[in-house]
């Protein structure tokens, strides 16, 4: 189950780029620059298909639910250190791939998976530029847990930002990726609500 999490995770990274590939797709047929055939509705099935499972590994990541009271102490935002590996991916598979062609296709297909062994074995899961599009920024943070002073290190995913010598609550998604809770859903989670 782990690994289909993972999997999922690494694919949700690219969904800009499959959207992107669809548009381009879209636009040729549109213009008459390319005709439906077996290869170009395969392509549009395979992306379509591609941006529902990642969008379903999303989901299965933002949907934790043990949560865990940690003290950071150290904070460091990392969001923009990744990006250009991964916008130089981008331009390569937006500009450069026809895939309508099938040599392009395969290639495509197989730098996805070469890609994918390298994110998954390598757990670079924090370099998720569609998370970031929705609002979350990637922190390295030092921490030790409310019940144990064993200084550990791991990467965050937080829509807030994170400072030293601050409490939250994190769910571990996996090794080394975490996940923060926002004040009002740790409210929900952790404050007794009043009776009337």
């Amino acid at each position: 189950m782990q690994l289909f999490k993972k999997i999922l995770l690494f694919i949700s990274a690219f969904i800009p780029l499959y959207a992107l590939l669809l548009v381009k797709i879209g636009i040729q047929i549109a213009n008459d620059n390319l005709h439906f055939n077996v290869l170009n509705t395969i392509m549009i099935c395979f992306l379509s298909l591609l941006i529902l499972v990642g969008a379903l590994g999303i989901y299965l990541a933002l949907k934790c639910k043990k949560y865990k009271k940690i003290t950071v102490k150290t904070a460091q935002n990392t969001t923009e250190k990744h990006f250009l590996g991964y916008l130089s991916l981008f331009v390569l598979f937006a500009l450069n791939f026809e895939i309508e062609y099938m040599a392009m296709a395969v290639v495509f297909v197989l730098i996805l998976v070469f890609v994918g062994i390298v994110y998954i074995k390598n757990n670079l899961f924090y370099i998720n530029p569609t998370l970031n599009i929705l609002g979350f920024s990637f922190y390295e943070i030092t921490y030790f847990e409310t019940d144990s002073h064993e200084v550990k290190t791991d990467y965050v995913l937080s829509k807030t930002k994170l400072f030293s010598n601050k409490t939250y609550y994190i769910s571990f998604l996996h090794t080394n990726l975490a996940i923060t809770l926002g004040y009002k859903a740790i409210k929900k989670l952790y404050l007794p609500t009043k009776k009337p």
